[in-house]
């Protein structure tokens, strides 16, 4: 029988990580039709309100029931505005490992965010469901994603060569039609492999903790 994490809600002092719902679909189409997540993530172009809702629906849901991970709304406590998401995917429940990935709207970088959201689900994940092995894979070029693994406490592990495929900016400068003017081109890239451990995690905390970013997450509420 395959395993499947609960359907729960974490929490943290700034951000509620949730199920999607259908009300998400707007600002998740919003969010990631961002370059800076099309460039490195492998989401659809364009990526329409027909795909968010796919993903808010089906595909979001299928992920957790199918074992293979879970996807969580990444949403301010105060204003229940949507400010990212956090996934867990190719889960091993023998390993108890799982590999996880992030994205941030536009308007809420910067705000430590992506690492907060990261530090909780981490910590649960590693408290709560008693897994062994955290993994994340960025994009050599996505120093961004980067600095978000180093502040969680993750190990870079090694190199992945040539093993993605980003996506860079172009400009069709020939065509006479300005709404074809600009589109995506694929690139080859590198991936650097990260890894957490449960014992990788308390430095962590101790760093958030002294730069005021996060706090433990109160509860693990049960979802009904």
């Amino acid at each position: 029988m395959t395993s499947t994490f609960p359907d729960i809600s974490i929490s943290t002092d700034r951000l509620v990580l949730r199920p999607f719902e259908e009300a998400d679909v707007p600002a998740l189409t919003e969010m990631m039709a961002d370059d800076q997540i099309t460039a490195w993530m492998a989401a659809p172009v364009p990526f329409t309100e027909a795909e968010a809702r796919n993903l808010v629906t089906r595909r979001a849901p299928a992920r957790r029931t199918s074992g293979d991970g879970i996807v969580f709304a990444v949403t301010e406590l105060l204003t229940q505005r949507l400010v990212g998401l956090v996934e867990l995917r190719d889960t091993d429940w023998r390993v108890l490992s799982a590999h996880a990935a992030y994205a941030t709207a536009s308007w809420a970088r910067g705000e430590g965010y992506a690492s907060e959201s990261l530090a909780a689900v981490a910590q649960w994940l590693f408290q709560d469901q008693k897994f062994e092995r955290l993994e994340i894979r960025t994009a050599a070029d996505n120093t961004a994603a980067q600095q978000v693994a180093q502040k969680l406490g993750c190990i870079s592990e090694g190199v992945l060569r040539n093993a993605w495929i980003a996506r860079t900016r172009t400009e069709n400068w020939g065509s006479a039609r300005p709404e074809a003017q600009g589109g995506w081109a694929e690139i080859r890239t590198d991936l650097i492999v990260w890894s957490l451990l449960p014992e990788d995690l308390d430095g962590a905390f101790d760093q958030f903790a002294e730069t005021g970013d996060y706090a433990h997450y109160p509860s693990w509420p049960q979802r009904h």
